[in-house]
This record gives C-alpha cells, sequence and structure tokens, in this order.
C-alpha cells in the first residue's frame, strides 16, 4: 500500500489585479536532509485526519502557518503518484493563499531554507516532473478561476 500525504501549494500575489499572472508567487521549503529538494510544505496524513487536516497540519509544523493565516482556494485538488526510498507514495496538495503577503515563515528542523518564487523559478527549483506538473496546473487553475 502507498504511503499517504496531504499537503498544501502555498502563494501570494505581489499585485491586487489579478489579471498580471507574473503577480502569483509559490512558497517552497528546502529539505534539511537526503537531496535537499524544494517542495510546498507536505506531510504523512495521521489516523483520522483528512487531506485539509493533514496539510494544515502539516503547513503549520513545517513554515509555521496557521489555518487563520491561509485562504484555502476551492475546487483545487493535485494527486501525485511517485515512488520515495523504494516505497510507492501518494501525496495530495491542495491550493492555499497566505492572506498576509509579508507573513512570516518559521522553519521546523526539517527544511534549511524557504523562497517565494514565481512559477518558472518556483519549477526550476522543484526538480521533479509530477511537483512541476502540480505547480504549474495551481497556476493555471489560478489563472483561469476568479479567486
Amino acid at each position: 500500500m502507498a504511503l499517504r500525504a496531504c499537503g498544501l501549494i502555498i502563494f501570494r500575489r505581489r499585485l491586487i489585479p489579478k489579471v498580471d499572472n507574473t503577480a502569483i508567487e509559490f512558497l517552497l521549503l528546502q529539505a534539511s536532509d537526503g537531496i535537499h529538494h524544494w517542495t510546498p510544505p507536505k506531510g504523512h496524513v495521521e489516523p483520522g485526519e483528512n487531506e485539509l487536516e493533514t496539510a494544515l497540519r502539516e503547513t503549520q509544523e513545517e513554515a509555521g502557518l496557521t489555518a487563520s493565516q491561509l485562504t484555502i482556494i476551492e475546487g483545487f485538488r493535485k494527486e501525485l503518484n511517485y515512488v520515495a526510498r523504494k516505497k510507492p507514495k501518494t501525496v495530495i496538495f491542495l491550493l492555499a493563499e497566505v492572506k498576509d503577503y509579508d507573513v512570516e515563515i518559521r522553519l521546523s528542523h526539517e527544511h534549511q531554507a524557504y523562497r517565494w518564487l514565481g512559477l518558472d523559478e518556483a519549477c526550476q527549483l522543484a526538480q521533479f516532473t509530477e511537483m512541476k506538473a502540480a505547480l504549474q496546473e495551481g497556476h493555471q487553475f489560478l489563472c483561469s478561476t476568479v479567486a
């Protein structure tokens, strides 16, 4: 059975006008271990949790952001399936916007750095094809809906 994890693709907008798609910046965290990969906050589902509960808990643990600091964007859900450490893994990403552009990020010991990045830069840092696709789909969803 695949390991199950959930997370939030967190973004902020540099400008109020939603016509400027370059205004969207994504939050990526750099892992402290392994290959020091960059991803949005995510983690394993605990017994009794639903996807959103897991994603919010992991975001608070890994980035210091609480549910009250975020707006969940309805209608977006991206499932990634891949092999991690020789085991199948499924990760569900939801989409969330920070309410305060200058919100403080407080990293846990699991991460050593964070960056707010435009789509192209985020995809370059993300490395993994499935993660790049998730960021691109999240960006496309935001640009095609009135969020």
